[in-house]
């Protein structure tokens, strides 16, 4: 039984420093400040965990988000994460990590909840920190690299012109997403944003 009150842990992923702030696996981090942005919240130094965190409330007197940015590399998230949610008590299941993703094609995003990591190390981390992969994961389709470029180098490597030119608003969408998830729940919010 969870509580029905009780905040929402909303985890951008990414790596910290301003040599990967335009990165494809820092998408995460992007989504989180925009979130932040929207409603009204600054990221600042967590006191137990290595992390940046800002509270919000969506919409007045509505649900707490605890918005995250864990500031271990990409491999090593799930310490933050778990840490953060001992310490605001949310179960798994209020858990929401935002990343990049292989599997699905550059501009879609595709929510779940639980399942594989599809070889992502920052859901890998998360899983192992959390005990269990029954957590939310709102995933920013990024594509396949061209020809035979390595995905971790590809990851690792900034947006190129094309995508830039539909960032903001893929950023903006995987917001509305978050959004969705915390008012209307996971399948609601399938139903909602898997059509195109």
């Amino acid at each position: 039984m969870t509580d029905e009150t009780g905040p929402w842990l909303v985890v951008g992923l990414g790596n910290p420093g301003r040599e990967y702030a335009g990165n494809r696996h820092n998408v995460g981090f992007l989504v989180a400040d925009l979130l932040a942005g929207r409603l009204g919240g600054k990221f600042g130094r967590h006191k137990r965990a290595v992390a940046e965190v800002a509270e919000v409330r969506l919409g007045f007197g509505g649900p707490k988000l605890v918005l995250a940015k864990p500031l271990t590399y990409m491999n090593l998230s799930g310490g933050p994460v778990a840490g953060l949610a001992q310490f605001y008590k949310v179960p798994p299941a209020r858990v929401i990590a935002v990343h990049d993703e292989l599997d699905i094609d550059s501009g879609q995003l595709r929510v779940k909840c639980g399942g594989g990591e599809g070889g992502h190390n920052g859901l890998r981390s998360m899983s192992k920190s959390l005990g269990t992969k029954d957590y939310v994961r709102v995933r920013f389709g990024i594509g396949r690299p061209p020809g035979r470029q390595d995905p971790a180098d590809y990851v690792l490597s900034d947006f190129g012109a094309v995508e830039r030119k539909e960032l903001d608003f893929l950023v903006d969408r995987a917001a509305d997403v978050v959004e969705s998830v915390v008012i209307r729940g996971v399948e609601p919010t399938q139903n909602l944003y898997h059509g195109g």
